[in-house]
């Protein structure tokens, strides 16, 4: 989980201090998620599926499908 968090991060040619700004959070903080210091919250991984246009599974690892669910 911990690569593809931070590879979709990268993907947008984004540093760590951005994307914990979009998550209203410390680049310290943000930077533990993705070295898997810190479990990510669910809340968490729910806004960075969203951000990232995919779904929670792909970024847990359960799927290779990126699939974006979008919200009914």
């Amino acid at each position: 989980m911990y690569p593809r968090i931070r590879n979709l991060r990268e993907d947008k040619d984004m540093n760590q201090t951005q994307m914990a700004k979009i998550l209203n959070m410390s680049q310290t903080g943000y930077s533990k998620y993705e070295t898997g210091e810190n479990d990510v919250p669910t809340s968490i991984l729910v806004r960075l599926a969203e951000f990232h246009k995919t779904n929670v599974d792909y970024i847990l690892g359960l799927t290779n499908t990126k699939t974006y669910y979008k919200q009914l």
